[in-house]
């Protein structure tokens, strides 16, 4: 799997690659990334929004508790109101009504615990004294007011129970025709008057307004009810009166404490729903605090900062694959058009200059380019002019092979006449004369057996021994020589008939001018990794004008070839085989001979 991994990636091209590798170490990760930030911060904001709604809903019970206190502090001090028993317990006669005015003149408490406290809106006490007037304070329990529910269990609980209920206030149990009843949060608490052997409902009216102001600060929807589910007071006032059921509210209300926060879905709109029941002190039942707010409306403010840092990372992403796609193509189209030279010269063409703009990577490899293309141009042209000049080489080694071959008219008759010579001369006592005739065959089979192959220093000195041998049977006394070789030179290779045409050169035009006796010597010393091989003769000399004549003809390339064997040839022959350190070099004196030497590596073998 790794290898076929390995082998897709490395045939995808670099742009695509790049481009791949950006999108699964980058893009992926950071929008992964990008996510699960987001998700945090709306988690976070509706984590916060229900712990500050929890806060808010304690905080408001604590408001409401403080208020509804007052209702249960007046209601406990009338529990022993005597003057309040008086009044309501009375049997006023029906022919003086003075005196029920002036009972009900009397006593104020209902009014002064209204004036003196914000929290209540008015007080009412309900007792069955068919001879009282209702005058909205004390009311007359008529049937109609037995028959509500708050009544009848207020009735059959003890006076020290409360209960808070959302009912009528007292003008829907009166005559009065231009009355209009309103529902009001109430407390609702059994009286007993002990010396009339009776008992009232007392009903004090919470005073909503001022919770209502309560609720409207605050951030979120909240809602009081009561125990059957009514809202008695809410920060929308248009949802008082209605139930918690009506609002979609569901919850269970009741009069055990508890504190909850929940979930809802109303009409498509998810909620979250926080609940906290207020049971009083001394209190049957209780208030159910309820705070709701649209889980949409909470993560609003969140999922605009998240949108908003997604566009921002998708922008930059996308930024970032815009470079990513330029920086790729551009070092496509680069490696593309270098890879065009590369063609060119395959097929080629090495007159292909690459030009590559940069100094990259890419662009140092344009110039390593250009410096491979112009070595390559170099070495072939060496090697064309190597070919060439062993081409040259070869034909001149053929054309002495042919003028020598030239010669020869019939190689074996002219063997088999010089031994015939040589066989009679002996038998005649002319050992001299053998001997000559016996080295100048061996000289000629040497010339006839050369062929392109190189030749030891040592067979070459052998062949000059025989041509100077010759030469002195020739000249007799006028002629000495001197071979002198050092053992380590012996058998160094060098091409054939190189040293053999300067000894003769040395001869013919040295010596044959000149009436005295002529030496010609030869030295060949080593020296480090190269031979030098000196001859000198003492003969006529050239003058310095003969002398750059003869340098320039031998180094001439293009002057037609002599007939014989020359400077010219020996010279161009080490120039080609060597190098041109290695041709010949002349120094002559007139009148005191001439010096002619080369140099040849010590290393070269055949």
């Amino acid at each position: 799997m790794r290898k076929r991994f390995v082998r897709w990636l490395n045939d995808m091209k670099i742009r695509n690659k790049l481009i791949f590798f950006y999108v699964i170490v980058v893009m992926i990760p950071v929008l992964v990334v990008g996510f699960i930030v987001i998700q945090y911060f709306r988690q976070d904001a509706l984590e916060k929004a229900t712990e500050q709604t929890e806060v808010n809903v304690q905080r408001m019970k604590t408001q409401i508790e403080n208020q509804i206190t007052i209702p249960i502090n007046v209601s406990n001090q009338l529990l022993l109101d005597r003057d309040m028993e008086r009044v309501a317990t009375t049997l006023y006669p029906a022919d003086d009504p003075i005196m029920l005015v002036n009972a009900y003149r009397g006593y104020t408490d209902f009014a002064d615990y209204a004036r003196a406290y914000s929290e209540i809106r008015s007080i009412q006490l309900y007792v069955q004294n068919p001879t009282l007037q209702d005058n909205l304070e004390f009311m007359n329990a008529t049937s109609k007011v037995r028959e509500t529910s708050w009544y009848k269990e207020a009735a059959e609980r003890g006076g020290r129970s409360i209960a808070w209920a959302y009912i009528n206030d007292a003008t829907a149990y009166t005559n009065l025709s231009n009355a209009t009843a309103t529902k009001q949060l109430s407390l609702v608490r059994q009286i007993l008057f002990p010396n009339a052997n009776s008992l009232g409902v007392l009903v004090i009216q919470v005073n909503t307004d001022y919770l209502n102001s309560l609720l409207s600060q605050e951030p979120f929807d909240t809602m009081v009810a009561d125990k059957d589910g009514y809202i008695v007071a809410a920060k929308d006032r248009s949802t008082i009166g209605r139930t918690l059921s009506d609002m979609g509210f569901e919850v269970a209300v009741g009069d055990q404490e508890q504190e909850r926060t929940f979930e809802r879905n109303i009409d498509g709109v998810d909620y979250r729903v926080s609940i906290n029941t207020l049971i009083p002190e001394s209190s049957k039942n209780g208030l159910t605090i309820v705070s709701a707010f649209s889980s949409e409306s909470i993560v609003h403010d969140a999922n605009r900062i998240g949108l908003i840092g997604a566009g921002l990372i998708i922008f930059i992403l996308l930024m970032a694959l815009l470079a990513v796609y330029f920086n790729s193509r551009l070092i496509s189209s680069r490696l593309l058009k270098l890879n065009r030279n590369l063609n060119r010269v395959a097929e080629g063409d090495l007159d292909t200059v690459s030009r590559i703009d940069g100094h990259d990577e890419i662009g140092q490899l344009s110039e390593q380019f250009n410096y491979m293309v112009t070595n390559i141009k170099e070495l072939m042209n060496q090697v064309y002019e190597a070919s060439e000049a062993n081409n040259r080489l070869e034909v001149m080694q053929r054309e002495i092979k042919l003028k020598m071959l030239a010669s020869q008219i019939n190689p074996h008759f002219l063997f088999n006449a010089l031994e015939s010579i040589r066989m009679r001369a002996h038998i005649q006592g002319e050992k001299d004369i053998a001997r000559i005739v016996r080295l100048l065959g061996k000289l000629i089979r040497r010339n006839l057996e050369i062929g392109h192959r190189h030749t030891s220093l040592k067979s070459e000195l052998d062949m000059v021994q025989s041509y100077l041998e010759i030469q002195k049977f020739r000249h007799g006394d006028r002629l000495h020589y001197e071979l002198a070789a050092a053992p380590d030179t012996l058998d160094v290779f060098l091409p054939p008939l190189i040293v053999q045409p300067l000894i003769e050169n040395a001869i013919v035009h040295g010596l044959e001018n000149k009436e005295a006796e002529g030496t010609v010597s030869l030295h060949a010393s080593r020296i480090g990794e190269e031979v030098l091989i000196d001859v000198i003769d003492n003969g006529a000399g050239m003058t310095p004008e003969r002398l750059r004549q003869v340098e320039e003809s031998i180094r001439e390339k293009d002057e037609k070839e002599e007939s014989r064997i020359g400077l010219r040839n020996v010279h161009q022959r080490l120039v080609m085989t060597y190098g041109e350190e290695c041709g010949l070099h002349i120094s002559s004196e007139l009148g005191k001979g001439t010096q002619i030497y080369f140099k040849i590596p010590a290393g070269r073998d055949e």
